[in-house]
């Protein structure tokens, strides 16, 4: 007796089709699974042997053989299985073999029969809809998977469930996509007192996806301002919401039963490792910069992270994906995010305060921000000096505009430039992704904004880059400003983010 189940295994974000083959044949009974499984899937028999029993049902008294195809693809993780436990029932005759290869399965099972959530439902949906399959999961798992529309997503809360749904008794109803709506009562910018260039330059930054860097005393604010950067970035796009939870989905932090279209926001500790933040790992699970795909990356005390995790920025920050390579994997995710760094002016912090003078300046600042490597700072679009607050503004009444104004302006200018690109034919969404013939024919100064880019590039030695990401800003800014043409005045505002003393 021999049948066949289908699954997936994960590379990176992709979710490749594997076979489970069962075969029941004469011999001593024996219960094997082959096919380069990892510990966690050669469990799995003593999982599906336990479930069974638990709904009375005894395996036959011979040989049972799993192969997991292709036997050269290395098998991790305990979704597999739900397909040996169908496969094994198809094989013995208690489910229909046609019905069983059908679907695509993944699922935990506990002893008592019931399934567990598994990682990477979102991934696997859309392996299914590619081999035309339904899909198969746990009931935790439905509404995540659900939002893949092209594949039907069976969402069974036990086993005996899935076997009541296939013999007829009692179907399941597919899964309808479910949503995470976002926490009301968010942080707001009018909780920052004072701040207003660095409110503008927060604005900008998140109207074109610019990375920022903020360089300033302790308390003066930086974290504060990061903090409420989420609360003015627009909704994520189904396709980028869709995109950025198939990553969250493989690192199990999709639990609320559906997905968010708030933009990720992701900060990691300045202790954090390297495999932590790009990436890797004995899996090469995604990193940080995976994680805050589509949205914001924070990392405060940016020049006490490790040179090296800083160093492993500045590809990812120019194309948007990270490779992780080990031994065993070679696995590429995309990481699309907004770097937002906020970094002391010194060891002690108080470089340019006048009233605690740093005994050992300029030196003591020197050696603290020469941690940033100039390639790496020169992907900055915007650097910011975030002065300390004066007691005097922490009196004053909060802010008459908050995060709701800034983001509908923000939500603007995203749109203008989502219609304008479109118009080209491009694939670019932001500002930031602009470059080439592309920039040059959106975001060309008129002649006296070309006359002032040239001379600012001459007098402080821009570099190409450098040169470039100011007129990515100066579009942006322009855009905020509801004209189109990109104009004087708007390469002046750039600039002024582009020349920082202390950056």
């Amino acid at each position: 007796m021999l049948a066949a189940a289908y699954t997936v295994a994960f590379d990176g974000i992709e979710a490749r089709p594997v076979e489970v083959q069962c075969a029941v044949s004469p011999g001593m009974p024996h219960f094997a699974i082959v096919g380069l499984p990892d510990k966690a899937v050669s469990e799995a028999r003593e999982r599906v042997r336990a479930a069974l029993g638990a709904l009375a049902i005894a395996l036959p008294s011979r040989k049972i053989t799993v192969n997991l195809s292709p036997a050269d693809l290395p098998k991790e993780g305990s979704h597999f299985d739900l397909p040996i436990a169908l496969a094994l029932l198809a094989a013995i005759e208690i489910l229909p073999r046609e019905e069983v290869a059908q679907v695509v399965a993944l699922g935990e099972l506990s002893l008592d029969g019931k399934l567990i959530a598994v990682q990477g439902a979102l991934p696997a949906a859309m392996a299914a809809a590619e081999q035309e399959r339904r899909l198969l999961c746990p009931k935790a798992c439905g509404a995540e998977a659900a939002w893949v529309g092209a594949a039907e997503v069976i969402a069974a809360p036990s086993l005996a469930a899935v076997i009541r749904h296939y013999t007829g008794e009692a179907p399941i109803e597919p899964s309808r996509p479910g949503e995470v709506q976002g926490h009301a009562g968010g942080k707001d910018l009018r909780d920052v007192k004072g701040q207003e260039r660095a409110k503008r330059a927060l604005e900008v930054a998140a109207a074109g996806r610019h990375h920022l860097l903020m360089v300033g005393p302790p308390g003066s604010g930086k974290s504060m301002l990061a903090a409420r950067l989420p609360g003015i970035l627009p909704p994520l796009s189904p396709r980028e919401a869709l995109a950025t939870s198939t990553v969250h989905s493989l690192a199990g932090l999709l639990k609320e039963g559906g997905i968010s279209r708030a933009a990720p926001y992701r900060a990691p500790h300045h202790t954090a490792s390297m495999a932590a933040v790009v990436g890797g790992g004995r899996q090469a699970k995604p990193g940080e910069v995976s994680l805050a795909h589509n949205g914001v990356l924070f990392m405060d005390e940016f020049p006490e992270f490790p040179r090296t995790v800083l160093e492993t920025l500045r590809q990812p920050i120019e194309t948007g994906e990270i490779m992780v390579s080990r031994a065993n994997a070679h696995v590429a995710y995309p990481c699309r995010f907004m770097l937002v760094a906020a970094a002391n002016p010194c060891k002690c912090g108080h470089l340019t305060d006048p009233a605690r003078a740093c005994s050992r300046a300029p030196n003591c600042g020197e050696d603290y921000l020469g941690r940033i490597s100039g390639p790496l700072l020169d992907r900055f679009d915007l650097r910011l000096e975030v002065p300390p607050v004066a007691y005097t503004d922490l009196d004053l009444p909060p802010a008459e505009e908050g995060s709701a104004e800034v983001a509908a302006r923000v939500a603007a200018a995203r749109d203008v430039q989502r219609a304008r690109f479109e118009a080209l034919g491009v694939e670019a969404t932001t500002n930031a992704d602009i470059e080439g013939e592309l920039l040059d024919e959106v975001a060309r100064p008129d002649d006296a904004g070309l006359e002032l880019l040239q001379k600012v590039a001459k007098r402080f030695g821009l570099s190409a880059r450098g040169y470039h990401r100011v007129m990515r800003v100066a579009r942006t800014i322009a855009d905020l400003d509801g004209d189109a043409r990109v104009e004087r005045p708007h390469v002046a505002e750039a600039v002024g983010y582009r020349l920082v003393k202390s950056a």
